[in-house]
Formats: C-alpha cells, structure tokens, sequence
C-alpha cells in the first residue's frame, strides 16, 4: 500500500501500552471544580423544600430503632414516641451548624489524603455488589480474591482518589469476621483512603481499633482515618445497626456519610419535589444525631436516589428525575454548608454495553455540574449495583480521566489564548507544526486508551474489537504488573495478631 494511502485511512500501528508503565501507581492532584455550579431551583423553591423537611421531621417524624440512641435524642431535647423521633426545626438547625464544611480524610500515604467538601472531587469505586463479572468467566458471586483485584485495580487508577469500602462483598468469607479481611485487603494492597464497616457496632469497633495501629489514636483524632457509609433504611427509618455504628464512628471523631437510600415510586413519592423533601428531613435527622453524639463530627450530607419501573418494580439509573434530585440535593447541602456526597457511573446493564455507556455518563455528569464532594461508585457499577464489572471498572477509568480534564478548567492567559501561533499561520494553513502546538502537544487533550477513534480499516485490521474487548485484556494486564505498596512489617504484624485474637473472640 502507498504511503499515501496509509495516510489516508490512518493505518498507523496502535502503540500498545506498556503494562510495567501503566501498573505504576502515582499520586494524582485531587480535582476542585472550578465551575459556577448548576442550580436548578431558586431560593424560593429552595425554601419550600426546606419548610416540607422540616414538617416532616417536626410532624410526621423519623424512627430511630436503638435504645442509646433514643436516649441520646432526649438528653438533646427531642421527643421520642413508639420510636419515632419529632425534631424542632431548631434543634436540626442547631445541631447541622456544628458539623464542619470540609475535612481531611487520612491515607496510609499522606500524599494520597483527601479533602471532602469546599470545592474538591473525591471520586471512589463501587461499593456493596454480592457479584462480579467478566467476559471470560461471566457473572458469579464475588470473592475475597476479587475483592482485592479490585483494590488493587482502583489503587493503580491515577483518576481513583480513594480505595472505597465493601466493593464487592466477599462471600467465600464468614459474614461475622469478613469485615476484618476487607479492611486489612484495603490497608495491605493500597496506601488511598477507605472506608469502615457499618453492620454493627462491633464491627465499627474493630475498624476504630486497626485505623488506630496504622495511624496511632491520637492522629486519627485530629483527621479521620475512616469514612463510612450510614444508609437510611428509607422512608425515615434509621435500624439499629447503622445507629450503633455511627454513635461508635461519632465517638471515634470517625467521619460518616449519612445517606437516605431512596427508590422514588416505592421508597419515596413518585414526584421529585416529594422525593427530596423525605429525603432532606432523613438526611438532616442523622447529621443533627451525629453533632450530639460528638460535637464537630465530620459528616457528609449523602443523596442515593433513583427511580422505581412502575411496571415492573425493578430500579432505573440514568432517568432524568434522578438527576433533577441530585440537583436539589447539592443545593440543599451547600445551603447548610456540609460536604455533598451523590452521583457514580451507574447502570441497570449487565455488562459494559451502550446502555451502560449512556446510563453512567447521564448519572454522573449533573454530579460534576452540580458539585458533588464525593462520588461513591465511580467504576465497575453494573446491574443496578448487584455486580461489579472487571472490564466496566477500567472503562469508568476512561471517563474518570476525561472528568479530570474537564474539570482542569480554562487558561485564558497569554498562553491558553496562542495569539503567537495564530499569528504564524496564514489563511488555510494548519497549527499542527507551530511552537506552541509542539509546546502542548502531550498534554493539550486526554487522550483515552480503550476509546478507538481510527478508521474503520484500522480497527478491522486490528481485529474490531469492541470496547469492552480491550478492556478485558487492560485489566488482566494491570493486575498482573500490580506491585502492593510497602507497609511497615511491624504495623502489618500488629493488625493480622489483631485480627486473629478478634476471629478467634467472635468464633467462640
């Protein structure tokens, strides 16, 4: 073929990416937005929202499942009947001021620590799937294996802030000590923040303890070690379980995210205005809860909303009345002046498909617009969340990179404005040789290694295949070229004795 030719239909050889490069694991600058952020409602439409919480929470009122912490509500002048807790809308507001705008969340390596609120990104993995998927062996129960995998995955990522929580659930583990396995897999085979456990009290406890041997007490004191996941058992309903950790969190001056988890049509009115208001009025009760346990907590204001298939039941990620909650959301928590969790690449597909493409970049855009702090289920989301998907994860990557250089912002300076190579080329000629082009030419635009944009003849002539195809080979290289960060011997040797004496407590 003429050089010519090869020119034409771009039939370059693909540089293939060089595995021992790509498996190295580098500190990345957390994003901040630069953005005006999207407000979708005004103060007006603010306020009635507001005003519907607070009817809620003084009115109708929020069950609290757990004898302590109806004691607790007392001593702070809530009234508690049958397990209902009836808030005075200034008690809420006196107690949601106490709570801090931003804080720092601990890493093993302190170049990876967080900032959650103000104007930072925090993108995390998923969190919670019983099952995992890849095209080679399909769709089957997770284990502590890929449970690491995915760790070590989201560890490697420069565009993963932070190492997430139960990412996938271990079920080959016994469910009363599987938490101890998972937090050590987190602080054995990554140095990024995570999160702690949340099915008991107990279970807090120990992730208190182990933070405690890799940090010391008193550090974790002054920034929190651990972030972790408070669900509201929607609509209003705090269980006993999630009261017992967050008391054991709020205590630990621990940081918690006190998220309502909302299906609109089932869980909450099918309306958005309705769905928002509930789920205000829940997210408020637990942050208020958390400033009397332990004033000056680090709490996050958490928003998990989708909408409900009235015909079939079955949830629905990527709708448009989800987006518009996540919205009205933002706006409530930057108008209480609390760090914002939301958002994530979800979908209701099965694997790496279009609708998983289209369903994640829908949900996760307005999160960017609207200026979410952190994004929990930032990669590997499948099925509505009841897989994790070993090639979706690397392709979320993918979008995590172009979502770091959207938010890169503007240059508006001399040289984002390239008056001298506009200067240089004349009518009809092209900037591709200028000096300020050959300046920029790495760094001006990401550049997306599992997205094609070559030819048609290229991409057959290297074997058309599809996305998820690559991505299938990009994650087995990745995890075959993982090296696991050092960790102090001493410190390593602390948390398995730990460990050991708790299994061996809780089996007996």
């Amino acid at each position: 073929m003429s050089q010519r030719r090869e020119r034409k239909h771009g039939r370059r050889k693909r540089r293939q990416p060089d595995v021992e490069t790509t498996a190295v694991s580098t500190p990345t600058t957390q994003p901040r937005n630069p953005f005006p952020l999207y407000n979708l409602a005004d103060d007006a439409r603010l306020d009635i929202l507001h005003h519907a919480s607070m009817q809620i929470l003084s009115e109708i009122g929020i069950a609290f499942l757990q004898e302590e912490a109806q004691a607790i509500l007392r001593q702070h002048g809530v009234e508690v009947r049958d397990n209902i807790a009836y808030f005075d809308p200034a008690i809420i507001e006196e107690y949601v001021a106490q709570a801090p705008a931003q804080f720092t969340q601990l890493a093993r390596n302190p170049a990876r620590n967080v900032v959650i609120g103000g104007d930072h990104v925090c993108f995390a993995p998923v969190y919670g799937p019983p099952f995992v998927y890849d095209q080679e062996r399909g769709r089957r129960e997770a284990t502590l294996a890929d449970f690491q995998n995915f760790i070590k995955l989201a560890y490697l990522s420069p565009y993963i802030h932070h190492s997430g929580g139960t990412v996938v659930e271990p079920t080959d583990k016994p469910v009363a000590t599987r938490h101890l396995d998972m937090l050590f897999s987190h602080i054995k085979y990554s140095d990024k923040p995570f999160m702690g456990g949340v099915m008991s009290g107990q279970n807090a406890a120990d992730g208190v303890k182990m933070v405690e041997i890799l940090f010391g007490a008193d550090a974790i004191r002054q920034n929190p070690a651990l972030l972790s996941l408070i669900n509201v058992s929607s609509p209003r309903r705090f269980d006993d379980r999630m009261l017992e950790a967050l008391i054991v969190y709020a205590r630990a001056r621990q940081a918690v995210i006190i998220t309502p988890f909302i299906l609109s049509g089932a869980m909450a009115p099918v309306s958005v205005a309705g769905t928002v208001a509930q789920m205000n009025a829940e997210a408020l009760a637990g942050i208020a809860f958390s400033q009397m346990v332990n004033p000056g907590t680090p709490v996050v204001y958490g928003s998990f909303q989708s909408t409900t298939d009235l015909r079939t039941g079955a949830p629905v990620f990527g709708s448009p009345e989800s987006q518009q909650a996540l919205y009205l959301s933002a706006q409530l928590a930057r108008r209480y002046g609390l760090p914002f969790r939301s958002g994530g690449l979800f979908t209701g597909s099965k694997i790496a498909d279009a609708q998983a493409g289209y369903e994640s970049v829908m949900a996760m855009l307005p999160a960017i617009m609207g200026g979410v702090n952190f994004i929990l289920h930032s990669a590997g989301w499948l099925e509505g969340g009841l897989t994790a998907g070993y090639e979706k994860f690397v392709l979320d990557c993918e979008l995590l990179g172009m979502f770091h250089q959207y938010l890169k912002g503007l240059d508006f300076s001399e040289e984002g404005l390239a008056m001298e190579s506009i200067r240089t080329v004349e009518p009809g000629g092209h900037h591709l040789g200028t000096a300020h082009t050959m300046r920029h030419f790495r760094t001006a635009y990401y550049t997306a290694e599992l997205f094609d944009s070559n030819s048609a003849e290229q991409w057959q002539a290297e074997g058309a295949q599809t996305a998820e195809q690559r991505a299938h080979k990009k994650y087995k290289q990745l995890l075959k070229a993982y090296q696991a960060p050092s960790l102090d011997p001493a410190i390593e040797e602390a948390l398995l004795t730990f460990m050991e004496q708790r299994k061996s407590e809780i089996n007996a």
